[in-house]
Order: C-alpha cells, then structure tokens, then sequence
C-alpha cells in the first residue's frame, strides 16, 4: 500500500511540476513575441520613405 501511495505522490508532483514548466515556457514565448513586436514597430517609426 505504501508503494502506491509512493507512487500517486511522484505522478501528482510530477503532473504539477510540469503544469509549472509549461506555464514557464509560455510566458518566455511570450516575451519574446512582445519584444520582437515591439522591436519591429520600433524601427518602422524612424523609417524614412
């Protein structure tokens, strides 16, 4: 019985810990879209025609 308590328990932090990673990962992207966005929208207000 102690074995599949052992069990539920790593399976459950291991669900949340990769609950926690994808949300990492997606607030990086995030970031990341935001700053290229803004970057682009940066340079095309000095551009010259």
């Amino acid at each position: 019985m102690l074995i599949y308590m052992l069990a539920t328990a790593m399976t459950i932090v291991m669900l949340i810990a990769t609950a926690f990673g994808l949300h990492q990962e997606a607030a990086r992207v995030r970031v990341k879209a935001n700053t290229k966005r803004l970057d682009f929208a940066h340079r095309n207000v000095y551009r010259r025609h």
